[in-house]
């Protein structure tokens, strides 16, 4: 054996890098994932095998940042990449690319790991869900400015509840960074409190285009939200992870919209029954009396005196008839202005209304609820019923106990 022939192992090593990935730029390779690892760096590594074989493999976080789902070890996956050699260990490594679950979607798989997830954390729970108000007064609407979704909420609103205001915070639903937005506005929302209800949620589209209302971060600011929200993603069938976590479902913006004012609509349709009710009976009553007076007016044989007699009578007891009906409408309509000038001075406006005031931080727009949360010489701005007053505040006196 002649040692002038031989070569270096680098050299060996290059030969075969060359070789291997010259000739494997790109290949489909099917497995079964194990030893699945992911370091600080964002990195996948990963061994994929089969009965028969294995090949080590590396995901880097360019490509790793594009997955929907989380790869773990057992799963059945499609690798696609190139053949690479690591000259340091003169191991065959497959670099990866692209990688899918075999036999089920990367969206379905994210969804249903996400599900699990948050239905383990509680997320979905029941008992945690709101109760939507009785007689909201602003409805805040998460969704797109140009979208239907928005006309159709406002369509609704306004031929089943005038007087109800909208508060509309414009984010994109689709694509990327719309769960961030959303997210974001829900938050806004909350801080700013003016709304006594939401609605979250945009119009059909392929599962792609809903995508935004399956990430974690929407489900979570949805969960964090005080204020009630109403999921209105428009799918009729199919269920987003804003679904299971808001306080109520709704199939479309337009059904939202409708179960945000149903009980002022059942309490409208209960005095139009009774307004029905009442002018039944007097048509009956009235009907009866006539009846009668026909009856009389047969029996007597000279009328005269007496039938102007009991014309007269006639006369009286409808006007006391229809007196006693216009009191009871008339009872019936100041219970209603009362109900209603109560809902008003349960609102925001009607609290202001009365002389109290909002106080918000000058530079952040944050709500002051206590003197020890300012500090003097701050800047604050105080909203009144009409118009707003910007004060630095003087002097702290705090509350004694």
């Amino acid at each position: 054996m002649e040692s002038a022939a031989a070569i270096p192992v680098s050299t060996l090593i290059s030969h075969v890098q060359e070789l291997v990935e010259d000739n494997f730029v790109e290949v489909l390779v099917l497995g079964e994932l194990s030893n699945v690892s992911r370091p600080a760096s964002g990195h996948y590594y990963f061994t994929l095998k089969d009965s028969l074989a294995q090949i080590r493999c590396a995901m880097f976080r360019s490509h790793a940042r594009n997955l929907r789902f989380s790869p773990t070890t057992g799963m059945a996956v499609v690798c696609r990449g190139g053949l690479s050699v690591y000259p340091q260990r003169g191991d065959l490594q497959l670099v990866v690319r692209e990688l899918e679950p075999e036999g089920i979607g990367s969206l379905q798989l994210a969804f249903e790991q996400l599900k699990q997830k948050l239905q383990s954390e509680g997320l979905f729970d029941q008992e945690r869900k709101q109760p939507l108000p009785t007689y909201p007064t602003t409805v805040g609407v998460v969704t797109s400015a140009t979208g239907a979704a928005i006309r159709d909420i406002i369509n609704v609103l306004s031929r089943r509840a005038a007087g109800v205001n909208v508060l509309l915070r414009a984010t994109s639903v689709q694509g990327d960074g719309a769960a961030a937005e959303i997210a974001q506005a829900i938050k806004e929302m909350n801080q700013d409190g003016s709304s006594d209800v939401l609605i979250v949620g945009r119009g059909g589209g392929s599962r792609e285009d809903l995508w935004a209302f399956n990430e974690e971060i929407v489900a979570r600011a949805v969960f964090a939200s005080r204020i009630p929200v109403i999921s209105a993603v428009g799918h009729e069938t199919d269920f987003s992870i804003a679904d299971f976590v808001a306080d109520l479902r709704a199939p479309t913006p337009s059904a939202a919209a409708e179960l945000v004012v149903k009980n002022r609509l059942d309490l409208e349709r209960h005095l139009d029954q009774l307004i029905l009710r009442l002018g039944d009976r007097m048509t009956a009553q009235l009907a009866l009396l006539r009846s009668r007076l026909q009856g009389l007016e047969k029996r007597l044989r000279a009328p005269g005196d007496l039938i102007r007699i009991l014309t007269l009578r006639f006369g009286q007891l409808e006007m006391r008839l229809k007196q006693a009906i216009c009191g009871t409408l008339e009872h019936r309509r100041q219970h209603v202005n009362m109900l209603g000038r109560q809902l008003d001075g349960l609102s925001p406006a009607g609290v202001l209304a009365r002389g109290y005031a909002i106080v918000r931080r000058r530079d952040s727009g944050a709500v002051i609820h206590a003197s020890e949360e300012v500090e003097e010489g701050s800047a604050v701005t105080i909203h009144l019923a009409r118009g707003e007053l910007v004060a630095t505040v003087t002097e702290r006196v705090n509350e004694q106990e």
